[in-house]
């Protein structure tokens, strides 16, 4: 495949990385060399990165499966990799609907191909922060009925957002569009060790030149799921998120954790 015009991969992206780090084929030497340097400093990244996945799976299969959504907006989606959320929602039912949103072009190039022929399904190139240009969009407007129940997800992707842009904010814009009976998913990379968050972020704000906001506290995620009723067990390391039978491997240190949880939106 061709790189959309004006794409550097020279800049190393978050959506590359993650492909990376889950064995993916769509990223570049500059993504490979900041993952490297990154295992350096936080050894548990590959299977943060991986338990990650299969909690994004495990949450789409529950919404699907246990609360009848049929639905879903994937802010941040990253680039595709086996078992995407319109693969599992449309399992449990061929018509679900999906629209995947991420700002990086290369991620718009490549699923916008594997999902061509997917009628239910959609990729949007788009900032997650500018929520009118998201919901006026045509794929939104074409697959998504916001008179019903739709699930928000934003896995993984709110360290990329800086506090002056207002993650908080962001969630509670999204809530407030969305119907009864409506959920959200939301979780991002935590830290007690405040040596590890100015690392981390320092380093992945200088590498993506600007693309990234900060590893954060617990607390903090606790506050942006303020216009949420959160499900058992509310917020956990994503790994304890209702878990089944995931083949991948066990975090062995915990510098930093993937830290989240999902509820309905309050009305």
């Amino acid at each position: 495949m061709s790189l959309p015009y004006g794409v550097d991969v020279t800049i190393p992206s978050v959506a590359r990385m993650y492909d990376s780090l889950l064995g993916g084929q769509d990223n570049y030497p500059a993504d490979r060399e900041a993952c490297e340097e990154l295992l350096r400093h936080v050894p548990s990244m590959r299977e943060l990165a991986l338990n990650n996945r299969e909690f994004l799976r495990r949450v789409v299969r529950v919404l699907a499966a246990d609360f009848g959504i049929r639905q879903f907006i994937d802010h941040g989606s990253g680039l595709p990799t086996q078992d995407n959320v319109h693969e599992i929602a449309q399992r449990v039912d061929s018509s679900s609907r999906v629209v995947y949103v991420d700002n990086d072009p290369i991620v718009r190039a490549i699923g916008g191909v594997l999902l061509a022929s997917n009628e239910n399904t959609a990729v949007l190139q788009a900032d997650m922060r500018d929520t009118e240009a998201v919901f006026s969009s045509e794929p939104v407007r074409r697959l998504i009925d916001l008179s019903e129940p739709v699930a928000a997800l934003f896995v993984s992707v709110l360290h990329c957002i800086p506090d002056r842009d207002g993650p908080a904010e962001l969630i509670a814009r999204v809530a407030s569009r969305l119907a009864p009976g409506s959920m959200m998913v939301v979780c991002q990379l935590v830290s007690d060790d405040a040596q590890v968050r100015d690392f981390v972020s320092g380093f992945m704000d200088e590498q993506t030149q600007g693309h990234w906001g900060r590893v954060r506290e617990k607390r903090d995620v606790a506050g942006f799921c303020a216009p949420l009723e959160l499900i058992e067990p509310k917020l956990v390391e994503v790994s304890s998120w209702r878990p089944g039978h995931d083949d991948v491997p066990a975090q062995l240190s915990w510098e930093w954790e993937e830290y989240g949880g999902v509820g309905f939106v309050r009305r």
